[in-house]
């Protein structure tokens, strides 16, 4: 039978590992007839799997947490543009997608899938431990992209195979439709229990939070079980108990096995980030020397602040964060935002520089500290890690499942709570179990608080219900003013915005590819 395929190019350069992070220097070069053949290489692969998880990281702040509210839209308080309003403002539709191309997923899962096929079918060479280590964190890396995908667009595309071309081939044969929702979830298990199942058979113990781990299976495979449990996406009925008591085993995996850093502020502090390991799962890595994030973005632009900022008792300010001359501020959070969390929580300061634009103190701004980087000879590097899983995440993930489950989640909740009030954490701190709604609500904020610009506000917004179990995106209570004092508003309107909950697709993309269709409610 004919088989008409694409190729897959690997054109990164391929690295090696120092010591225990990503120093992603050029190892060797390799053409394609001899590459596969040792361990050395497959190593590299895996290595450029990684580096790939970075090159997407901007994405995983705009779709898990851009919608989610919190933003402002406009100019900042700085005088600067503000960034991807059409998306901190849901002003989705057909021709304002906010984001393109499915998010570059793609890309990155073609080279998963490479790595799979070669794993499968050429890698004999591999001792057992190896092979089996190596299958669980391709197989991981792709329910991971996938989960992205489905979250945020519902059924897609499931290109599960390589395919290489060897000559003429009709291009309709790479068209791809959308699955239905329920097959692209199924998917993303199996992919997920082969990940298990492959670091269950390999005595590889590596956890170094920079690369795929079996406890980073575990996390992403709570968190799929309890958006199984409990979203409706297409012809997906949300799954109930049954989902969260598999999630529940999944977290019961991860707790007791990492812990809380003492500070909260040492977990983003770039000149030291062995602070941080004790609770990081899996974090992308940031070197001054090889790749920095985009830091500058969140914080004021130096020019326009410096003695033109005063703080909440007066006094001007100069380069409070030392910035060096940099900074750009494109994404700013709101003043109500800001103002929610307690002055006794550790979070807000470390989260957050606050400052007024006015002597009068009217005029509110804020710059987030958690993306500061470090200095080095008068030069500020933006080169924080960016975490994806650490252990305060499984602990309101274990939260959440026991309050599906007629549990108490009060303990869980504390947990975060003392390591964010320390000495003034007192009974006046403590959360009491409530009802099913008022714990829901009491977890969305605890982890509004805890995961500032880590990506994950919208899709708590979903996942978490109000007392008719509905969606708090939907409720006013759940929702941040724009000013601190005023009332909020819902982030989207549920009889003329339930649509938004996923996002449409480009028209030239369909224009491509005829047998892909819009996103439902996005058709005009």
């Amino acid at each position: 039978m004919k088989k008409h395929v694409y190729i897959s190019m690997f054109v990164a350069g391929l690295l090696m590992v120092a010591c225990d992070n990503l120093d992603l220097n050029p190892e060797d070069f390799y053409g394609a007839g001899n590459f596969w053949k040792e361990k050395g290489q497959v190593e590299a692969f895996i290595i450029g799997l990684h580096r790939d998880v970075r090159e997407n990281y901007e994405n995983y702040f705009l779709y898990g947490e851009a919608r989610g509210g919190t933003l402002l839209t406009g100019v900042s308080s700085v005088g600067t543009s503000l960034d991807y309003e059409v998306i901190k403002l849901n002003n989705l539709s057909q021709d304002n997608y906010g984001i393109g191309n499915w998010g570059e997923f793609y890309t990155y899962i073609l080279q998963v899938n490479h790595a799979i096929d070669n794993l499968e079918n050429v890698c004999s060479f591999l001792s057992e431990d190896d092979l089996n280590y190596y299958k669980g964190q391709v197989y991981g890396l792709r329910a991971f992209y996938y989960f992205w995908l489905y979250r945020s667009y519902g059924g897609v595309p499931l290109e599960l195979e390589v395919k290489v071309s060897d000559g003429a081939f009709d291009v309709t044969d790479l068209y791809l439709e959308r699955a239905p929702a329920e097959t692209v979830l199924q998917q993303i298990k199996e992919d997920l229990q082969k990940s298990e199942d492959g670091f269950s058979h390999s005595a590889n113990s590596d956890l170094s939070p920079y690369f795929w781990s079996k406890y980073a299976t575990q996390m992403l495979k709570a968190e799929v079980y309890l958006w199984s449990a409990k979203v409706t996406t297409g012809n997906h009925s949300a799954g109930g108990v049954e989902d969260l008591e598999i999630a529940k085993k999944s977290l019961e995996q991860i707790i007791g096995q990492f812990a809380l850093v003492d500070n909260y502020e040492k977990l983003f502090d770039a000149s030291d980030k062995t602070a941080a390991k004790k609770e990081m799962i899996f974090s992308i890595y940031f070197d001054k020397k090889e790749s920095t994030n985009w830091g500058e973005f969140f914080v004021y632009s130096s020019a326009q602040f410096i003695g033109q900022s005063w703080d909440n008792m007066g006094n001007l300010y100069q380069d409070p964060l030392d910035l060096c001359g940099s900074g750009l501020l494109r994404h700013e959070y709101k003043e109500a935002f800001v103002k929610s969390f307690d002055e006794t929580d550790s979070r807000r300061y470390a989260t957050f520089l606050e400052y007024y634009r006015d002597e009068t103190l009217t005029i509110f701004g804020v710059s987030m500290k958690k993306m500061l980087g470090s200095v080095d000879s008068g030069k500020r590097y933006y080169d924080s890690d960016i975490p994806i899983y650490r252990y305060a995440d499984a602990v309101l993930m274990m939260a959440e499942v026991e309050n599906g489950l007629s549990g108490h989640c009060a303990d869980y909740i504390n947990q975060i709570r003392k390591r964010a009030y320390g000495e003034y954490f007192t009974d006046d701190c403590k959360y009491v179990d409530g009802d099913y709604a008022e714990n829901e609500l009491a977890i969305l904020k605890e982890r509004d608080k805890e995961f500032v610009a880590e990506g994950k506000r919208w899709f708590d917004l979903i996942r978490l219900h109000d007392v008719n179990k509905e969606p708090l995106v939907y409720s006013d209570v759940a929702a941040y003013a724009t000013t601190y004092g005023e009332n909020p508003h819902s982030v989207l309107e549920k009889d003329s915005e339930s649509h938004k909950l996923l996002w449409p697709i480009e028209k030239t993309l369909m224009d491509r590819d005829p047998k892909l269709e819009q996103t439902p409610g996005y058709e005009e």
